[in-house]
């Protein structure tokens, strides 16, 4: 194998790819990233067994071939050499490792046969469309907070993305929850989607796919089956094992009949709750919130630290109540709403508590309350 490469383009292509690499292995190859030049592409490959992610980067190919070299190596190497570098490489001859130079830096990498490297399956992928990558990065920012890290209850470590008829249309909606919180968002159902079967990516998936959208410039296609599915987005392909078992039944959480309204201005809710939980112990980190006319006062009363109050001003009709939140949950919540102001509806202290965008209607949220 021997190529020549752009540094900017092989850097960006090894951002992608090397993500996915875990940084302790037990097998030696899936610390590496599988090369394969040909026909003037240079196309680099990693896993994890479960996700793969795979780029193709132009590249004046001498001598088609195929490798793997250790990917961390060749990430920071490529990473910091100078802008605009002319990137080389060359397997074969008396020496078996692969030579990677630009100028005068030079990088002699140990390989693995290229054979050995465990490519993902491809499946029959029966679902396919294509959404706009602003689309699919507003369905993964306004739920992936919510996703469990509870490793107990695999079912909720990711995002639930299916497709729901509402108002009479067809959406596709991503939903997260950990059993504390609930985030769901929709948005209109592209061509193709109708039908598709209801799926859970994964957290680390959610993780990398958003970190590709970020250089997103086409549509995005998406093919699903129950068991794997897979997003290209331009000249990478991102290809995942799905989490295998139940979402719950979301919507039984969801309250319909709240009818004690709150508006608040979202940004001083936002700052008010972020200074008076300075105080607030690590584990509950509670804030109870005082309801009562005009006025919502927001207090944590931490006997080992202190007592933290503070009045922001709010629209409240209700009888006057009082209710507690884990305050991480409440900023979570603040960070999503796109709108002027939130909108919280209550039943009583005691049950789940919905909260709206006043700019995004499509989305929701719902917070279980804590005893204050």
């Amino acid at each position: 194998m021997r190529l020549t490469i752009e540094r900017a383009a092989l850097l960006k292509a090894l951002t992608h790819v090397q993500s996915v690499v875990e940084r302790r292995n037990t097998i030696p190859i899936l610390s590496n990233v599988l090369l394969t030049a040909q026909d003037n592409a240079l196309r680099l490959t990693a896993t994890d067994l479960d996700i793969e992610i795979a780029e193709n980067a132009f590249a004046d190919v001498e001598r088609p071939g195929a490798t793997s070299a250790p990917a961390q190596y060749l990430y920071d190497f490529v990473r910091k050499l100078p802008d605009k570098a002319a990137v080389k490489f060359d397997l074969g001859g008396d020496d078996p490792r692969l030579s990677v130079w630009a100028g005068k830096a030079r990088l002699n990498l140990p390989v693995l046969p290229a054979q050995d490297f465990p490519l993902m399956p491809v499946d029959a992928l029966a679902t396919r469309f294509d959404i706009h990558p602003n689309d699919l990065k507003r369905l993964i920012d306004k739920t992936r907070f919510a996703i469990s890290t509870e490793e107990t209850r695999y079912y909720l470590n990711g995002i639930y993305l299916h497709t729901v008829v509402q108002e009479g249309k067809p959406v596709l909606r991503g939903v997260a929850t950990d059993g504390h919180r609930l985030a769901l968002a929709d948005t209109a159902a592209p061509d193709g989607a109708q039908g598709m079967p209801g799926v859970i990516v994964p957290r680390k998936t959610i993780t990398e796919l958003r970190r590709l959208l970020d250089d997103a410039n086409g549509s995005v296609e998406i093919a699903a089956s129950d068991q794997k599915i897979r997003f290209q987005i331009g000249d990478a392909v991102l290809t995942s094992k799905l989490i295998d078992g139940s979402f719950p039944e979301y919507a039984r959480v969801i309250p319909k009949n709240n009818t004690k309204i709150l508006r608040v201005e979202n940004a001083a809710f936002r700052e008010a709750v972020d200074r008076v939980s300075t105080v607030s112990a690590e584990r509950s980190r509670s804030v109870k919130m005082a309801l009562d006319g005009d006025r919502l006062t927001l207090t944590v009363n931490n006997p080992d630290a202190g007592l933290a109050t503070e009045d922001v001003a709010a629209e409240y009709e209700s009888e006057p109540m009082e209710i507690g939140f884990n305050a991480r949950y409440l900023l979570d919540v603040a960070d999503q709403i796109e709108g002027d102001s939130a909108q919280f509806e209550f039943a009583d202290s005691g049950s789940p508590t919905l909260v709206r965008d006043e700019k995004d209607t499509d989305a929701l949220f719902v917070l279980m309350p804590l005893r204050v």
